[in-house]
C-alpha cells in the first residue's frame, strides 16, 4: 500500500457516497426465463439485490443463506414487497465457512434447469483471528470458498442457454489500503512457503489489514481467472467474472463490537449499494476480469497491476489452485 493509494481509496469512497447516485437496475428482454443465485441473501446488500432482480422480472432467484429460518422470513417479505409468485424464490442453505456446505450447494445448483448468474455476496469482516477449515476465517470465506464455489458451479454457468453467464464478487475501495507484506512471494522479497500457511499463523496475522487484503486477493484472482477463461477451449456460454464495489453501506457487515464503523453520513444505503452489485450481473463483456466502481470499469490500485502485483497474482493464484484441488480433486480442470 502506498499513502497516495490509500488516500485515493478513502476520498473516492467519500465522494462517491455523498455525490453519486447509481442507476436503478432496469428490465431487459428474456429475464423471465433466467435464474440467478444470490448468497448472503437474507439481509443487507444481498437482500436488496434480490429485490431488484425480482422487480426487473428475473424468473427465479435462489437465496443462499446460512440459516434457513431467516432466509424463509426474508423470502416472505420479498414476495410481499415485489408481488411475485411463490415459485419465483427458493431458499437454500450454504455456509461459506464450510467446504462441505459449498460443495453440497454447488451440487444442488447443478440440478437447476438453467443458471445465468451468481452474485457471491456472502462475506465477513472481522479483526479477530479465528480458523475456519484450514485457513484463517476471513480468507476461507471471502477467498477460498468463494472461488471454490465458482469452480464447482462453472460447468453449470457454461450450460446457460443465454450465451453469457456471470459470476460476481463484491469488492471494496479498501483494497486500495491493503498492505501486501503478508502475501509477497519470495521472489518479490517475501517469505518462502505456502501463502495460506503464512496467513493462518496467529502470531503473524495482520487482522487489521485482513479484510482489505482479502478484497485485493479477490481482485487478483478475478483477473487471473478471466485470463484463463479467455484461453479455455471448453464449449458453452461465455462466463464473465467481475468484482464490483458497492462502497461503504449501512449494513451488518461490521459485527465485531470492538470495531468502530465509519460515520453513517458517508454511508450508502444497502439499496443504493446493491445497484452496483446487480449492475455487475449485466455489465457486459467489457467487465470481464474487471474492478467496477460506480457502475463503471475502473483501474484498481496500482500495486495490483504493477510488477510486484503481477508477482503476487501469479504466486497466490498458483497456491489457490493447489488448495482448491486438495479440497475437491480435479476441480481446477473445470476452467
Amino acid at each position: 500500500m502506498s499513502t497516495l493509494s490509500a488516500i485515493h481509496g478513502i476520498t473516492s469512497t467519500v465522494f462517491s457516497n455523498l455525490f453519486i447516485t447509481l442507476p436503478i437496475p432496469q428490465s431487459e428482454p428474456g429475464l423471465s426465463e433466467k435464474t440467478y443465485i444470490v448468497t448472503g441473501a437474507n439481509q443487507g446488500l444481498g437482500y436488496e439485490a434480490c429485490k431488484h432482480l425480482l422487480r426487473i422480472g428475473v424468473g427465479k432467484i435462489i437465496m443462499g443463506v446460512r440459516t434457513i429460518e431467516k432466509g424463509e422470513a426474508a423470502r416472505k417479505t420479498l414476495l410481499e414487497e415485489t408481488n411475485r409468485s411463490p415459485d419465483s424464490v427458493q431458499v437454500w442453505d450454504i455456509d461459506m465457512a464450510s467446504y462441505a456446505s459449498v460443495q453440497a450447494f454447488a451440487q444442488r445448483a447443478s440440478t437447476l434447469t438453467r443458471l445465468d448468474g451468481v452474485l457471491a455476496n456472502a462475506g465477513i469482516l472481522t479483526a479477530k483471528f479465528a480458523m475456519a477449515e484450514d485457513n484463517e476465517a476471513v480468507i476461507t470465506v471471502n477467498v477460498v470458498c468463494t472461488f471454490l464455489l465458482f469452480l464447482l458451479i462453472l460447468p453449470k454457468l457454461r450450460a446457460s442457454p443465454g450465451g453469457t453467464a456471470y459470476f460476481v464478487i463484491p469488492n471494496s475501495g479498501l483494497h486500495y489500503t491493503a498492505t501486501i507484506k503478508e502475501v509477497l512471494p519470495a521472489k518479490a522479497g517475501g517469505k518462502a512457503g505456502n501463502v495460506f500457511e503464512r496467513l493462518s499463523n496467529p502470531s503473524e496475522a495482520n487482522m487489521a489489514n485482513r479484510y482489505s487484503l482479502s478484497k485485493l486477493l479477490v481482485l487478483l484472482v478475478t483477473r487471473a481467472l478471466d485470463a484463463r477463461l479467455k484461453q479455455s477451449k471448453k464449449p458453452g456460454a461465455t462466463v464473465i467474472i467481475n468484482t464490483p464495489n458497492p462502497s461503504y453501506c449501512k449494513s451488518s457487515l461490521i459485527r465485531d463490537p470492538d470495531q468502530t464503523p465509519p460515520p453513517d453520513f458517508i454511508a450508502r444505503s444497502t439499496e443504493m449499494g446493491s445497484r452496483a452489485l446487480v449492475h455487475g450481473l449485466f455489465a457486459g463483456k467489457q467487465s470481464a476480469g474487471q474492478y467496477i466502481n460506480n457502475c463503471h470499469v475502473q483501474a484498481p490500485a496500482s500495486f495490483a497491476t504493477n510488477k510486484t502485483g503481477a508477482q503476487i497474482q501469479e504466486a497466490f493464484f498458483s497456491d489457490l489452485l493447489q488448495k482448491l484441488d486438495s479440497i475437491v480433486p480435479g476441480v481446477t480442470q473445470n476452467i
